[in-house]
């Protein structure tokens, strides 16, 4: 499971991979944590957000919470972690897994997710977020996690490849939003073989 990551005085590590465990949080008091259904509030005001100012996600009407609960609802699965970002303040961003597809053959694969409150850009808090969610993909047994990033999202894009994400396809005009068109880059990272037993074999 993940631990309750605080802040502690250690240099950064090498391996980008270390970095929810090894590396200074950015920010005093930041815990990075498995979501709960308190956080939904926060959850949706962050995502809401980016629908209305951001191409990140290419949803263009705000979720309601109705809609945020029966999202969590599908991530009360243990094999679909939700994580987020928390301040003394309270939840400055989230990430999360989600299957690739209900067909059994994709039960190694999973998407990975990010959203920051506008405020906790740039301070490594993305970094945090993504190093957890790697250590919950390999507990679980995935062996490929993929993201799918709007070409012009080059934080997203650079944080994925420090960990070691490599890009693999491109789809061009794919999407339009506030008056133009989109493309998504898909970046994909390769585990490794998942260990005998681990919850992913289990999935059938």
């Amino acid at each position: 499971m993940v631990r309750h990551l605080r802040h502690r005085t250690m240099n950064a590590p090498r391996n980008p991979f270390e970095t929810c465990t090894r590396y200074p949080p950015p920010v005093p008091e930041l815990a990075i944590r498995p979501a709960a259904e308190p956080d939904l509030e926060a959850i949706n005001r962050i995502y809401n957000h980016e629908i209305l100012h951001g191409t990140a996600t290419w949803d263009t009407e705000p979720w309601s919470m109705e809609r945020r609960r029966a999202w969590w609802a599908s991530h009360s699965d243990p094999l679909q972690p939700v994580l987020v970002a928390e301040t003394p303040d309270g939840v400055v961003g989230f990430a999360y897994l989600t299957l690739m597809s209900e067909k059994p053959g994709w039960r190694f694969t999973r998407e990975d997710t990010i959203y920051l409150d506008p405020a906790a850009r740039g301070r490594r808090i993305g970094r945090l977020l993504l190093g957890a969610l790697l250590e919950e993909a390999r507990r679980i047994g995935v062996r490929s996690v993929v993201a799918s990033i709007t070409s012009s999202n080059t934080a997203s894009i650079r944080l994925h490849e420090a960990f070691g994400f490599t890009r693999v396809g491109t789809l061009r005009n794919a999407g339009y939003k506030f008056g133009a068109w989109l493309d998504t880059c898909y970046y994909q990272l390769d585990l490794g073989e998942p260990p005998p037993g681990a919850p992913a074999w289990e999935t059938t």
